[in-house]
């Protein structure tokens, strides 16, 4: 894997620019969607953003193939990538999607609550809104103007410090920022036999029901009918368990289910929730 990792170097640099078809918008729907979409790159735009590539050192003959529209090359660049996904993505994708889901429930609570305003002046501290100017920490000086077009929001677990866009402005206007990571706070441990066995109980259970999409921690004690205190203090042990994730939200903070929360509610399979607690 490692070399066929080295195979990818070229195409997505550790700072600058790299190809905006490598991120299709098809990716939301799946990785196969995705690669679907990639493989069917129309060959002049192959050619034009190939040909932005740095060349300070020269690009690998399968890369200046691919430039020259050769289908042979682009599949070998879907199937490498597949095989980097699988090995690299996969194994952690629910601990990905947990915090992926618990960011969007953070802003589709906030777009609730003050509409695009307070989504958007929600987002990280890299992205400071200004009405009607949303600026963000971004690596080169750019304007993207949306011309009446909506502005598609991804947050992003593998997005660090900067937030990303396309390159070509012609493209659907999307933005990817990070997600909240942490890193100042230690990292919970992860869930033991005992801590699993501290759950078994009628008010953690109808905890894990009444955090529903999302909730605070005075909304999620009068779905449960308990003290707000009692209400934290529930919460914590679930979250330590790895059963849901805190994000704080202003003066308030925001519970959601993870996916082995979520499975734990739907009945899932022992073996389901064992590989996630591998993960966590």
């Amino acid at each position: 894997m490692n070399g066929e990792a080295r195979l990818l170097a070229p195409l997505v640099p550790t700072r600058g620019y790299f190809p905006d078809f490598l991120t299709p918008a098809e990716g939301l729907l799946g990785m196969d969607e995705a690669l679907s979409a990639l493989r069917e790159t129309p060959a002049a735009r192959l050619h034009d953003e190939l040909s932005r590539l740095s060349t300070a050192r020269p690009l690998p003959s399968w890369i200046r193939a691919m430039a020259e529209g050769e289908t042979r090359s682009l599949g070998r660049l879907a199937g490498t990538l597949q095989r980097y996904y699988e090995a690299a993505v996969a194994p952690y994708w629910p601990r990905v999607q947990g915090r992926i889901e618990a960011d969007r429930a953070t802003r589709g609570r906030a777009l609730l609550d003050g509409g695009a305003d307070r989504l958007l002046a929600s987002l990280p501290p890299m992205l400071r809104w200004r009405p009607p100017v949303l600026e963000a920490d971004y690596p080169v000086d750019r304007d993207l103007h949306l011309n009446g077009r909506g502005l598609l929001l991804l947050p992003s677990f593998f997005c660090r410090r900067t937030p990303v866009t396309f390159h070509n402005p012609e493209l659907t206007p999307v933005l990817v920022y990070p997600v909240e990571h942490q890193a100042s706070r230690p990292a919970p441990p992860p869930p033991s036999d005992r801590c699993l066995g501290r759950l078994v109980g009628q008010t953690r259970s109808a905890i894990l029901q009444g955090i529903g999409v999302g909730c605070t921690t005075s909304e999620l004690a009068r779905r449960v009918d308990v003290s707000v205190a009692s209400a934290s203090q529930h919460a914590t042990v679930l979250r330590e368990a790895g059963l849901l994730v805190t994000l704080r939200q202003g003066n308030a903070v925001l519970h959601t289910l993870t996916p082995l929360g979520a499975a734990l509610l739907r009945g899932a399979r022992p073996a389901e929730a064992a590989a996630y607690e591998r993960l966590a």
